[in-house]
């Protein structure tokens, strides 16, 4: 028995296309084919109209830091 990963073409009419595989030996063989689907990309969409927010009314020296919000019982 061997083993034989390769690509396949399918054709229009639903038969297949593999390419030579000159190290079997002619005649009948049994084989498995397992097709693995492949899975459809989602077409490429425009970026998501985000909000753009101003911060410049903000203090610059403003850092919100925890210890600046809250006191040592952390209220």
């Amino acid at each position: 028995m061997k083993t034989i990963e390769t690509v396949i073409t399918v054709l229009p009419d639903g038969s297949i296309q593999l390419p030579p595989q000159p190290d079997l030996t002619p005649g009948a063989h049994r084989v498995v084919l397992v097709v693995e689907e492949v899975v459809p990309r989602p077409a490429a969409s425009a970026p998501l109209p985000l909000k753009l927010l101003d911060f410049s009314a903000w203090p610059t020296a403003s850092s919100y830091r925890r210890e600046e919000l809250y006191d040592d019982d952390g209220r």
